[in-house]
């Protein structure tokens, strides 16, 4: 039915593509071009800021089930931040917003792209390398500076940024402080590290395929993460174009949007018109995108885990890469869905709800794939297929809280109230962060030669999954009650008073969810050392990293592996095993058989 075509790829160029063998610790484990030691640091580095990230939320939780009161080791705190130990509101606004941009910035997408990007995309396509192994370097290297100068904000005179992660202005041009600074020149930085790796995946993905390796027959995780690189590189230069824009506003004088006769307080700023509304355009045409940015690349790891794990062919291959383009496309064009409050004309805001409306059904269709992937298959119940369900099971609660604000008459209700933070927190970490630990549990054999201890991580499954519903659903009550997101003392207003029983709730499953991490961090660290050998292909999967060592060599193949089929050819008829190595020639071609 299909040929197996070889793809333009330069053998002499992967022959002689081989990395020095001898090299000081410096370069070898720190200042290192190696796709794999890149993505293990970036591994590292992004979780010790899950940490920091996850700490700042117990704070902003702390605050909300009890407003006023000492909060444990709060007295450690400088008396700028909370006298006493008590939060003082400017700290709040600082918390929930480096909350907010740790998470994104220096979490969630590093992880997912520049971790899991970097350690599997020329492993899954059969190269030796990334196409620009130093860019690769520099894109980790102005990581640090970036999160480093984020998080310097707490240390400076007025505190970390407080306006929210959107940074809105006027509000983050007149506030004076240098935290906003910090908070700007930390985005440009990260905005340029993301684009630095966004390039290099696209350029290695195109050009460097081994033969054989058609693009429909890349793994669904190289797919996601080259549409991801797409993305990042159209979108990414306008945030950061914008977010320069507010720091010359603020630093030299410039009035991008700084409307003219703004008067704050006894204060007159003297604005050149500029337009605080350009700002959010700009904003969401970036940050509508980037919430595909944070989870195409999990649909993907997840494709990938659960037909390995039911040992089926993914339902749908190349309807699940179309999925994944539409929702890409479709991420472009629905940014004003974000801004219906800001009095654009009815007209205009129905073309965002009825474009929004329509990413449900390549979402749909991903859903049902997936679904249909289990059907009927002989499924291994691994703590990195259970993390895989769960992020099925919550990608469709976040979906379908997202088609309520499609809607321009609910979301000018729900705008700004506890439904919207339940709905992103949904998607990003019930979601993403789902993808993140499927992925982790499923290539830390490859990454480190050792597999981590199911019996440790079905405890850290339970106990994220149950906390984490504890954390997020009852949310959506506070929403719909009226509760604004963004409040430092939710018991100042009568109409919320009677929801802070929930609060509670929330904010001792949330402790909860935190405290169920430590299993999976002790595992994580423990295995390195004390965890089963794994063999080259523990789980007897298809792609071409489980055709290498664990971990793999310099140069991750012997010789550049030649391909023959589909990444999903599990139960084929072709052969007596369950599964067909994509390196594995039977004769024919074997993607025929499941449709591919």
């Amino acid at each position: 039915m299909h040929a197996t075509p070889v793809v333009g790829h330069d053998m002499a160029h992967d022959e002689q593509h081989v990395h020095e063998q001898e090299l000081g610790f410096l370069r070898k484990y720190v200042f290192s071009t190696d796709h794999k030691v890149i993505g293990r640091q970036f591994l590292f580095t992004t979780l010790f800021f899950f940490i920091i990230g996850g700490w700042l939320a117990m704070m902003v939780r702390w605050q909300l089930a009890w407003p006023g009161a000492p909060m444990p080791l709060g007295k450690l705190l400088p008396k700028a931040m909370a006298p006493g130990g008590i939060m003082l509101p400017e700290f709040y606004n600082s918390l929930f917003t480096m909350h907010a941009s740790v998470m994104i910035f220096f979490v969630i997408i590093p992880l997912l792209v520049g971790a899991f990007g970097n350690f599997i995309v020329p492993l899954h396509i059969g190269a030796r390398d990334m196409a620009f192994p130093r860019l690769n370097m520099y894109s980790y290297w102005l990581f640090w500076p970036a999160a480093v100068i984020a998080l310097a904000g707490f240390a400076v005179e007025g505190g970390a940024m407080g306006g929210g992660w959107t940074a809105y202005p006027p509000l983050s041009v007149v506030t004076e402080g240098l935290g906003i600074n910090c908070w700007l020149i930390a985005v440009l930085l990260v905005g340029f590290s993301s684009l630095a790796g966004a390039v290099n995946y696209i350029t290695t993905i195109v050009n460097m395929r081994a033969p054989g390796m058609s693009f429909f027959r890349m793994p669904l995780t190289v797919w996601a993460l080259f549409i991801t690189s797409l993305l990042t590189a159209l979108a990414t230069p306008v945030l950061t174009a914008a977010v320069g824009m507010v720091l010359l506003d603020r630093t030299v004088g410039t009035s991008f949007f700084l409307p003219q006769g703004l008067v704050v307080g006894e204060t007159m700023f003297h604005g050149q018109g500029g337009n605080p509304l350009l700002f959010q355009h700009l904003f969401w045409f970036y940050s509508h995108p980037a919430v595909y940015i944070m989870i195409l690349p999990g649909m993907g790891v997840v494709s990938d885990v659960l037909s390995t794990f039911s040992r089926k062919p993914i339902f749908g291959y190349r309807a699940m890469v179309y999925s994944l383009s539409a929702i890409a496309g479709l991420g472009f064009v629905v940014w004003g869905h974000h801004m219906f409050q800001s009095g654009m004309n009815p007209i205009l805001g129905t073309t965002f709800m009825v474009s929004t409306t329509f990413i449900a059904l390549p979402s749909a269709i991903k859903t049902f794939n997936w679904l249909g992937t289990l059907w009927g298959g002989t499924i291994r119940f691994t703590t990195a297929m259970c993390f895989a369900l769960s992020f099925v099971s919550m990608f469709v609660i976040g979906g379908l809280s997202g088609i309520f604000m499609a809607s321009s008459a609910v979301d000018i209700y729900i705008h700004d109230t506890y439904f919207i933070v339940a709905h992103i927190h949904y998607v990003l970490f019930a979601g993403s962060a789902m993808a993140i630990f499927a992925g982790i549990y499923y290539w830390y054999p490859k990454m480190f030669g050792r597999t981590m201890n199911e019996l440790w991580g079905k405890i850290h499954f339970w106990l994220t999954f149950v906390s984490l519903n504890g954390v997020f659903f009852p949310m959506h009550v506070l929403g719909m009650g009226g509760m604004m997101r963004r409040i430092y003392d939710p018991t100042q207003y009568a109409h919320l008073q009677h929801l802070q029983p929930i609060n509670v709730f929330i904010t001792i499953s949330a402790f909860v969810l935190g405290v169920a991490q430590i299993p999976f961090m002790i595992n994580f660290l423990g295995s390195l050392r004390w965890g089963k050998v794994a063999g080259d292909n523990p789980w007897q999967a298809n792609t071409l990293e489980w055709q290498t060592t664990s971990p793999p060599i310099p140069e991750n193949f012997e010789t550049i592996p030649v391909v023959h089929h589909g990444p999903y050819e599990y139960s084929s008829p072709l052969t007596d095993e369950d599964y067909l190595p994509q390196t594995q020639d039977v004769g024919v071609a074997s993607e025929s058989a499941h449709g591919h």
